[in-house]
């Protein structure tokens, strides 16, 4: 009897598809430790705080009043109904007879399920999206998933890697539908001011492109508020705004994030995710609607852990200028360094040559840069405790200076 065929062949719609790095870093990381290794891992996009008490108590007040069935697909409507608010707010600073309603919402399950359903409903075979480079390493693979084709736009790194719209231009061609902007940027940190975001999005109009937003992290910025798109967009008619509750309000686990759009685009989202995940968890809207509402307690907690942020990246900057040597974006905001790797220009991929030393000998968890279209340099992440990120960038010099 001829034995059964166990051998997998992925379809063409994953065959080409990579496994997140930043998600692979994290497991490395985490078996070491199961193993016995003191691990610093500096290579997780996750706040290190627990959510607000005022949060955690509202979504147990949700269990204890029921809501533990299923929501409607987009999410309920005073969640909607208060991002629809918020952003209003903003964007009747600049145009006051623009109202965002509830019907342009839609919730998912986290921000990078918004990102999905953005890209898998506008782009497909034969279009082109935009990313400048480095971005995030999601972005490249979600509009793979949509069979479209990602188009790197490298920004410079005298220019905290950030593009400008001839950059963007010069890559524009017939089959081009889609630009994914992110301020304050994953991985650098950098954050584009208003005039530059102006810009970007005129140059996008010009050329009828659509364009997604990524601004999960737009509350973590230091000095000047980082600018969301609804602040400078001529026009919202070909724009979807991403956003959720990860990054700001320390909720990752919770999984909710957001698209604001057009009502037919928000329609078209919402079929799609009934059809994937459906409704987002009932009791983590509860959760998320009580970080949206909770007033002035709220964004106290907001302020102070971006204060910590701030510190921590004051205190790994000072400590890495103490090594002419190394080079490092300064970052405006989220919560990462963006430093070049040893051997850069010389060493193919240093990026990844460092980062796995830095994890086997040193054990210090960074993302390497190849994750990110920038295969000589790496990402840190000081969303950890300040001591730990000290000594972590202890050891980093230590490892750049016996290279």
């Amino acid at each position: 009897m001829t034995p059964p065929d166990t051998s997998f062949t992925p379809s063409a719609n994953i065959a080409q598809l990579k496994e997140s790095a930043t998600i692979a870093v994290s497991q490395r990381a985490k078996a070491l430790r199961a193993a016995g290794r003191q691990i610093i891992d500096l290579g997780a996009g996750e706040p290190d705080f627990d959510t607000p008490r005022v949060i955690r108590q509202a979504a147990q007040q949700a269990i204890d009043n029921g809501a533990t069935r299923y929501t409607a697909t987009e999410g309920i409507l005073p969640l909607r109904t208060a991002i629809a608010a918020h952003a209003t707010a903003r964007r009747q600073r600049i145009i006051a007879a623009d109202t965002i309603t509830p019907a342009e919402v839609v919730v998912s399950t986290g921000s990078k399920q918004s990102l999905y359903n953005a890209c898998f409903s506008l782009f497909g075979p034969a279009d082109e999206v935009l990313i400048p480079t480095p971005s995030w390493t999601s972005y490249y693979e979600m509009v793979a998933l949509a069979r479209a084709t990602a188009v790197p736009v490298h920004g410079c790194p005298s220019r905290g890697f950030k593009v400008t719209p001839a950059e963007l231009a010069a890559h524009v061609s017939a089959r081009t539908r889609g630009l994914i902007l992110n301020s304050p940027v994953n991985p650098t940190g950098s954050v584009y001011s208003r005039e530059e975001f102006r810009d970007l999005l005129a140059c996008a109009r010009e050329h009828n492109l659509w364009v997604i937003s990524d601004e999960i992290y737009r509350r973590i910025s230091y000095g000047a508020e980082a600018v969301s798109s609804l602040d400078v967009a001529e026009s919202r008619d070909r724009l979807v705004v991403v956003d959720g509750v990860a990054k700001a309000y320390a909720m990752t686990g919770w999984r909710i994030g957001w698209t604001i759009s057009t009502a037919p685009l928000a329609k078209a989202m919402t079929a799609l995710q009934s059809h994937t995940t459906f409704s987002p968890a009932s009791v983590s809207q509860s959760a998320a609607l009580a970080a949206l509402t909770g007033g002035p307690a709220i964004d106290a907690t907001v302020t102070a852990m971006v204060a910590e942020f701030h510190t921590r990246r004051d205190a790994a900057m000072a400590l890495l200028a103490t090594e002419p040597k190394i080079r490092v974006n300064p970052p405006d905001g989220a919560f990462y360094l963006f430093i070049e790797a040893p051997g850069a220009g010389r060493i193919p991929d240093a990026g990844s040559v460092f980062a796995k030393r830095l994890l086997e000998e040193c054990d210090v968890a960074v993302v390497p840069g190849a994750a990110f279209f920038t295969p000589d340099w790496i990402r840190i992440s000081y969303a950890a405790e300040l001591t730990q990120v000290e000594l972590a960038v202890r050891r980093i010099i230590d490892a750049y200076r016996s290279a």
